[in-house]
């Protein structure tokens, strides 16, 4: 066993999980004061509740091993409870239990990214339904499809999911989702979008009405997040070697152009630069880059980051312009910046991509990679978010969403300037 490598893995996960965390102050900046406990508690409830299904049976659906093609609904059923991979296999590059560590934080993430479409008006207890639910049938399964392969001893596939393996004995080449565009952000997005329509808008919904309440809680976010997603997208090398070190340079390159390009998209729409733009925009290039950090030259994850950043500045206003309330812009950042990213792949991936080779069958793959996620998580996240309004309501009255949701939710408050109690 490499002790090393072994040590890499598990400070990844660490760095992995506290995202999640960072992803609540991130979200929790952005809502008004007097719901910053319920919007982060959506995040916090997420780690909770993922972080106990992952280990009963989540991790058993997401990697059932098998030989060949892996069907896309299976379980390996030993690895149920994770009882029988406490063991480390003779000749094991790394515990089992390792990996299974660092997957987790990459399914108690992706769930928390869905909430930032719901802020300000969802329950709590229907929100944990719901990422209970879509966690065991879309996440758990759509990781198989993309992270469960495994190699030969001569380098080639012997078994995965349909995303890589699958594609890759029909087309000659596999789908490229090194950290997750498609199993983690056009998944996330797609669900949110799919919530945001069943909830409907906040009350007073258009533009400029509903502004981020603190600031420095997003800046402080987005920079929890961007060391994070050191480990999100180097770990999953599973080694520290030169194709980790290429992903960390790549983590650095691309979210430091797209935040340079929010700014200037910003500047010319609104007149000034905002940090929140700066926040928003790093966050854009990190979910672009996720994807395709090991298959690009560092200058090529600049100019991804470039065209992230801007084209996700303006996706932001289609919430707008098509009439639904992606609250936190779920949607404008992470569905699109992932569809961004995993597309760019088709055309600049090294070696096999459409303009080095003039072959365009890795930016096929990579399309219907993408489109496949996002259709099969929208439609079972509005089915299963539909069935939770009609049944147990999913959404908050309109009179609490508008005096804030936190104490009628949770019996605190973000901000006590005074105990009026004493």
């Amino acid at each position: 066993m490499d002790q090393g490598n072994t040590a890499f893995i598990l400070i990844a996960a660490a760095l992995v999980l506290l995202m999640t965390p960072g992803l609540a102050f991130f979200y929790g900046g952005l809502v008004k004061a007097k719901s910053v406990i319920s919007m982060m508690m959506l995040s916090f409830g997420a780690l909770g509740l993922i972080g106990v299904l992952w280990v009963v049976y989540g991790y058993a659906i997401a990697f059932p091993g098998s030989e060949g093609l892996v069907p896309p609904w299976s379980i390996d059923w030993n690895a149920v409870g994770l009882s029988a991979l406490i063991e480390v296999p003779e000749g094991a590059a790394y515990p089992p239990l390792a990996f299974v560590a660092f997957q987790a934080t990459f399914a108690i993430l992706t769930v928390a990214l869905v909430s930032g479409a719901i802020a300000d008006r969802a329950k709590f207890g229907s929100w944990m339904i719901f990422a209970a639910i879509w966690a065991t049938i879309v996440y758990f399964p759509v990781a198989s499809w993309v992270f469960n392969f495994g190699l030969a001893e001569d380098g080639s596939f012997a078994y995965g999911g349909w995303i890589t393996y699958g594609m890759q004995e029909w087309f000659g080449v596999g789908a490229i989702d090194f950290a997750g565009g498609t199993a983690v952000h056009i998944n996330a997005g797609a669900a949110a979008l799919a919530l945001a329509l069943v909830l409907g808008k906040r009350v007073g919904f258009q533009k400029g009405v509903h502004v981020p309440h603190n600031p420095p809680f997003v800046l402080l976010g987005a920079g929890l997040l961007w060391f994070g997603w050191f480990g999100f997208n180097a770990g999953s090398e599973l080694a520290a070697d030169g194709t980790a070190a290429l992903a960390f340079v790549n983590t650095i390159a691309a979210p430091a152009a797209a935040l340079l390009a929010w700014l200037v998209v910003e500047k010319f729409k609104e007149g000034k630069p905002t940090s929140v733009g700066a926040a928003s925009g790093a966050v854009a290039g990190l979910v672009a880059i996720t994807p395709a950090c090991a298959s690009l030259d560092p200058v090529w994850a600049i100019v991804l980051g470039f065209i992230a950043g801007a084209v996700c500045a303006l996706a932001i206003e289609l919430k707008f312009k098509w009439g639904f309330d992606d609250s936190l812009d779920v949607v404008g950042i992470h569905l699109v910046g992932g569809l961004i990213g995993t597309l760019y792949i088709g055309f600049f991936a090294k070696a096999t991509g459409l303009v080095w080779t003039g072959d365009p069958t890795q930016l096929l793959v990579q399309t219907i990679a993408a489109v496949a996620v996002l259709v099969y998580s929208f439609v079972l996240a509005w089915v299963i978010g539909f069935a939770i309004e009609k049944t147990i309501g999913f959404r908050v009255k309109n009179e609490d969403e508008v005096a804030g949701i936190d104490t009628v939710l949770h019996g605190e408050e973000g901000y006590v300037l005074e105990n009026t109690r004493a």
